[in-house]
């Protein structure tokens, strides 16, 4: 039957945006965003398996994956509300990109944080399967506490460290609200490692996407840099003096730049080309 996705919906605007958090994160990610997003879209925040309240698939490995996405789409099925955007951040983005990849007609435009769509080397899948195997192995053995402080030490979210302490604080909060087995379990079916390899895709997928990261985040920004070359319709903005993290980092830019994205009007090219886009730069490839 496979996994059901939890999920709450939040704002009052009439057009559906799906929001997909980052590993350790849960459907309440996005909360600092409400305020500023709220009156433009309709918000509906999942759990990604593992996460809040959203079990682990039946699967493991590549097809747990799989079948994460399969529940993505089912849920976006049961809305009954036509196509919706996607908006996913880190391995939600992974995520988003995927269901895109597996079903374009459900979606009518993608944004990706700080995402990837794969690895492309065999050796490379292989070798992050295998940290992501470690890592699962330390949760199981020393508890989420001691992950949250060995993840927020890592240099990708040295940038956090600048936030209002408030906000560092919920952060904290939320991800020891994870469980042992959640998390680990997430590693295990949602990882980079076991994610297909979408590169070979981008060329074929005409949704209009967004590729937002913080210029901080090198490794992020080339990633993205790389998609722009693949990707049919795209824009890309990376902020300024941010990192893995802009929604958390920069909440009134980010919005700015989603808003500005999801109001741009969108016709077929070659038509398209005639129409000036705001916030972020942007191309057709016809």
């Amino acid at each position: 039957m496979g996994v059901t996705l939890a999920y709450e919906t939040w704002g009052e605007g009439s057009r559906p945006l799906v929001l997909l958090h980052g590993f350790t994160g849960n459907r309440a990610s996005f909360n600092g965003l409400r305020p500023l997003l709220g009156r433009s879209v309709r918000a509906i925040a999942v759990d990604l398996p593992g996460h809040g309240t959203t079990p682990l698939p039946e699967r493991q490995g590549r097809d747990g994956f799989l079948e994460t996405v399969d529940a993505l789409v089912s849920l976006v099925d049961s809305l009954g509300v036509g196509t919706v955007d996607l908006l996913g951040y880190s391995q939600g983005a992974r995520v988003a990109l995927a269901a895109a990849v597996r079903a374009p007609d459900r979606f009518g435009r993608l944004i990706m944080e700080s995402g990837s769509p794969g690895l492309h080397r065999r050796q490379e899948r292989s070798a992050r399967r295998e940290a992501d195997a470690q890592l699962a192995a330390f949760i199981r053995a020393r508890g989420v506490d001691a992950f949250v402080e060995r993840w927020e030490a890592l240099p990708l979210f040295d940038s956090l460290r600048t936030m209002p302490e408030e906000r560092r604080d919920s952060l904290r909060a939320n991800r020891r609200g994870c469980t042992v087995e959640g998390l680990a379990g997430a590693l295990e079916c949602l990882g980079l490692g076991v994610q297909p390899d979408y590169w070979s895709e981008l060329h074929h997928q005409r949704l209009p996407t967004l590729l937002l990261t913080g210029a901080r985040d090198e490794k992020f920004t080339q990633t993205a840099r790389k998609m722009a070359t693949e990707l049919p319709v795209v824009w890309r903005h990376a902020f300024s003096d941010c990192g893995h993290a802009p929604h958390l980092e920069v909440p009134e830019d980010y919005v700015r730049e989603v808003l500005g994205f999801l109001q741009t009007p969108w016709f077929e090219a070659p038509q398209f080309e005639a129409v000036a886009p705001v916030a972020s730069s942007g191309r057709v490839n016809p």
